[in-house]
């Protein structure tokens, strides 16, 4: 018992138990929307069981039933590494008292999806409900990304100007108001998860177009960012975030391009899912580089607080 309680106590532990947690919470995504795709979700028909009967899928139910429960059976993955993370940020809470907030986030963030993932199933799919499905899976990759980028030790070198720090915030927003869109897209378009399943009603083609003009918007503020840090002269790990965005960015609009040309075929579509999710984790990776100040700017607004207070 003593070398697991040793194990837990090692910072590397942490470190990885945290990219596990964010690295499932995309996968999850991932399987989740094969389920959609595939027509496949009400393969099990009710929750938390699969069946009336049964736990798990049956030989009747066929792949639809294989598919939605290996997407329900992926959920204990991603709550052991989010149990796991919260046990050895409990056990590091000293040496790093901030993980432990988001270590809790991420474990009660993955219960409720859960939860919503039960109703969702029992509303027959209703689209606003498959619409907050996706989008609290956003809000777990940014609990699971502020759990990982707080398990680092290196303090951070340079402080970005109050501008650019803005900037980094207005981006974020931009960027959920992306994913809302998309996700509204996505509850208008033909992909319902199941042939009974309703529509949200709008006109497929206008909310496309209010959604690329929102990318649009993300793109030009994302270059903007990186031309501004270069000319700060900020550190390259910071520059390095902004062209990662950028490049995420063109990629997932190359993608958005292909499966609207083509009919939306269902690998593409999970690919701009599994997209959307890299570019808002690097929307979060940017945001995380502009706006933490360094030990030398804290150290030199206390002295100025304390001289104020005297």
């Amino acid at each position: 018992m003593s070398w697991v309680l040793e194990w837990l106590d090692r910072p590397a532990t942490l470190r990885r138990a945290a990219l596990a947690s964010l690295v499932a919470n995309i996968v999850i995504v991932g399987t989740g929307g094969l389920v959609r795709l595939t027509g496949s979700g009400l393969g099990c028909p009710t929750w938390p069981r699969c069946t009336d009967d049964s736990y798990v899928t049956t030989a009747e139910m066929g792949h639809h039933g294989l598919i939605e429960f290996g997407n329900r059976t992926l959920t204990s993955v991603v709550s052991i590494c989010a149990i796991l993370a919260l046990v050895a940020a409990w056990r590091q809470r000293r040496r790093l008292p901030r993980a432990l907030p988001a270590g809790i986030g991420v474990l009660l963030g993955v219960a409720a999806q859960a939860v919503l993932g039960g109703i969702t199933v029992r509303m027959a799919l209703n689209p606003w409900t498959v619409m907050a499905h996706f989008l609290l899976s956003m809000v777990l990759i940014a609990l699971a990304f502020v759990l990982y980028d707080r398990t680092r030790e290196e303090p951070p070198r340079w402080t970005a100007p109050r501008a650019m720090r803005a900037a980094g915030v207005l981006t974020t927003v931009i960027s959920a108001i992306v994913l809302v869109l998309g996700t509204i897209v996505t509850g208008s378009g033909p992909h319902s998860g199941d042939t009974k399943a309703a529509r949200t009603g709008f006109d497929p083609e206008s909310v496309s177009q209010l959604h690329t003009d929102a990318v649009m918007v993300l793109v030009g503020l994302s270059v903007a960012m990186w031309f501004g840090l270069r000319a700060l002269g900020a550190p390259l790990r910071v520059t390095r975030a902004a062209a990662i965005l950028v490049g995420a960015e063109l990629a997932q609009g190359a993608i958005g391009f292909v499966q609207y040309f083509t009919g939306l075929p269902w690998y593409v579509v999970i690919l701009h899912m599994l997209g959307a999710c890299l570019v808002w984790t690097a929307t979060l990776n940017l945001l995380a580089r502009v706006t933490t100040r360094s030990d030398q700017s804290v150290a030199k607004a206390e002295d100025h607080s304390l001289a104020s207070t005297a």
